[in-house]
């Protein structure tokens, strides 16, 4: 194409009739995807979705003051139950709870990689399975692909968080007390590998929610491309 004609097309254009101008932008908008488009855009989706979640759940309280706010172990009621009225440990639950919230949270800022790196992985055939399939399908490949990896990177990163904010030590010496109590069977719940998983849990169930809402609401689908390419499974 020469100069000449790459001139006048913006002449032509401002020329046309409104109507044949939304022909020719209409024409330019319906060419075909190719294989490339639709994985480009899957795993804009994606990534998208992933950064959201991420930065969601590490921001101060992203946890803690939310629905995915993590609890302590179900072993832990009976330690609870046992020193709450020891001076000291009065304030064991909340105390505990908050502090493992807030490790979870420093820690999730390690998770957005690992997933990142699924992503760039999957193949064609992973992109149209997941395109096509059910409302979670993305999440529910991701899990597969990263929640093994996840919880091995995670947990030592947890547990530095927990050692950081003192969570760790609190625990051990509320076990420590505990089971130094006459006519109580002794205990010991890992609590590293309790707050990676349940912040795990978290961290996939807002993918999934982010992935929903791509899926549905195309006010989500921010740029050309996730309009193009989500719009063959609406």
């Amino acid at each position: 194409m020469n100069r000449f004609t790459l001139f006048l097309i913006p002449l032509f254009l401002m020329s046309c009739d409104p109507k044949d101008l939304q022909k020719v932008l209409d024409s330019v908008s319906n060419v075909p995807l190719t294989n490339a488009d639709i994985a480009a855009g899957l795993k804009e989706a994606l990534d998208k979705g992933v950064d959201q979640s991420v930065k969601t759940l590490s921001a101060t309280d992203g946890y803690y003051a939310s629905i995915y706010k993590i609890l302590l172990p179900e072993e832990a009621t009976k330690v609870i139950d046992k020193l709450k009225f020891i001076p000291g440990f009065t304030n064991l639950e909340e105390e505990a709870i908050k502090k493992i919230n807030k490790a979870a949270e420093d820690a999730d800022t390690k998770a957005g990689p690992i997933f990142l790196n699924a992503i760039k992985q999957m193949t064609f055939q992973d992109v149209m399975g997941v395109l096509k399939g059910e409302k979670n399908a993305a999440t529910t490949y991701l899990h597969s692909k990263t929640n093994l990896a996840l919880y091995n990177e995670f947990k030592p990163v947890m547990t530095t968080s927990l050692n950081k904010f003192g969570a760790l030590d609190l625990w051990a010496n509320a076990i420590s007390k505990y089971n130094s109590l006459p006519f109580v069977t002794k205990v010991n719940p890992d609590l590293a590998d309790h707050v990676t998983k349940k912040a795990l849990v978290g961290l996939f169930s807002l993918v999934e929610k982010k992935e929903l809402g791509i899926r549905t609401d195309i006010s989500q689908r921010t740029s050309d491309l996730l309009k193009k390419v989500f719009a063959k499974q609406d």
